[in-house]
């Protein structure tokens, strides 16, 4: 029994399309991280407000 043997076309395209993934992974990752990076700050913003009213209550409440 033989393997059929590859072309040379699969020389050039697997290493192609590899390279495209590659890179398409690379721009969705980076979209991905500035979107997390973006909503873990404003995650952080909301907290030091609610953090900030709930101060203010207790220090208006102690008066």
């Amino acid at each position: 029994m033989s393997f059929p043997v590859p072309t040379t076309a699969h020389f050039i395209y697997i290493p192609f399309v590899l390279l495209i993934g590659f890179v398409v992974g690379f721009i969705f990752g980076g979209r991905a991280a500035r979107d997390e990076l973006a909503a873990r700050a404003e995650r952080d913003k909301a907290k030091a407000a609610r953090r900030a009213a709930r101060e203010a209550a207790k220090k208006k409440a102690g008066e």
